[in-house]
């Protein structure tokens, strides 16, 4: 893990319905060489459910990634893991801080919080059963600043096995509100010898920059920034090796929004797939404007790259 972050310490975090084969390419070619999976259900998995197939298949070409699995159960996190080591992932991360109330309420997710010496268990089994590295995803605490297990826990979870440690660096009772404190991601780094990645607020190639230099931590994940200006992943590369890249251009900003919008496709089926490239209509930037209204009411192919076409 340390190697592959040292090559690339920028990597583009997991996100439903949104870091998807297509996206990741186009991110990839952008600069995010590591990249993350949408996370999968366990159940969705042992039952070779079609959403879990296509969220869990990797192409030749789609590497280094991870699958990142969910569960509330550690038999079945374990069974998962298992199953999903067929796919050839980089590594397998653990989902132990998505805050959502449908994803805590199974007992998943940031619930794992509720009880660090079951999550730890849980990791040290999956760690010590599967020959891909096993990593986890976490918050800095589940609730009040009182109560932040992340130090003790990044060692506990070291000690178990576990390959590296990504911290969003909110509880899972702030969800997204309020700033992220990267001072617990930079107190997890120095508690422990295995890589940290510090997540949380990472808004610009700036913010990558900054994050890295303050917690000294081995890499930086980018989430929500990514969606709608995935070029943070080559401008933050560039800042990083002292150097300087161009903003993209009106042609280039057409591009991948084609590539998104024809990736979803070949994904999801027309309809389905016009639909879900509309989350990304903001990569068109000062074009979006006068696309959006077109774009938003596309329903086949040809009506969401019609107004693509160069003027």
């Amino acid at each position: 893990m340390a190697a592959l972050l040292a090559a690339s310490p920028v990597v583009l975090a997991p996100m439903e319905d949104v870091t998807d084969a297509a996206f990741r390419r186009i991110c990839r070619r952008l600069g995010a060489s590591v990249c993350v999976t949408e996370f999968v259900g366990v159940e969705q998995i042992l039952s070779d459910s079609r959403l879990a197939r296509r969220r869990a298949t990797l192409a030749d070409d789609d590497q280094p990634t991870a699958i990142q699995i969910y569960g509330g159960d550690p038999d079945l996190l374990l069974a998962a893991a298992r199953l999903v080591t067929l796919a050839r992932p980089a590594f397998v991360d653990l989902n132990c801080g998505c805050w959502v109330p449908s994803v805590v309420g199974r007992k998943a997710g940031a619930a794992w919080l509720r009880d660090p010496a079951a999550m730890v268990e849980m990791a040290r089994r999956i760690a010590s059963a599967i020959e891909l590295p096993v990593t986890v995803k976490t918050r800095i605490g589940w609730g009040p600043e009182s109560h932040m297990p992340i130090v003790d826990l990044a060692r506990r979870l070291e000690d178990a096995g576990v390959a590296a440690l990504t911290i969003h660096c909110r509880t899972a009772a702030m969800g997204h509100r309020g700033p992220a404190d990267w001072s617990w991601a930079r107190r997890a780094r120095e508690a422990v010898a295995i890589p940290v990645i510090v997540n949380g607020d990472v808004r610009t190639a700036g913010d990558a920059v900054r994050a890295l230099a303050e917690t000294g931590c081995a890499g930086v994940m980018v989430g929500r920034a990514a969606i709608e200006h995935p070029w943070i992943f080559r401008e933050a590369r560039a800042r990083l090796a002292g150097a300087w890249v161009a903003p993209p251009d009106d042609d280039e900003r057409r591009a991948v929004y084609r590539a998104v919008v024809e990736g979803s496709v070949a994904a999801r089926g027309e309809r389905a797939g016009v639909a879900s490239a509309k989350r990304h209509l903001n990569v068109l930037g000062p074009l979006a404007p006068d696309l959006r209204p077109r774009l938003v009411r596309a329903r086949t192919l040809a009506e969401a790259l019609g107004p693509l076409a160069t003027p």
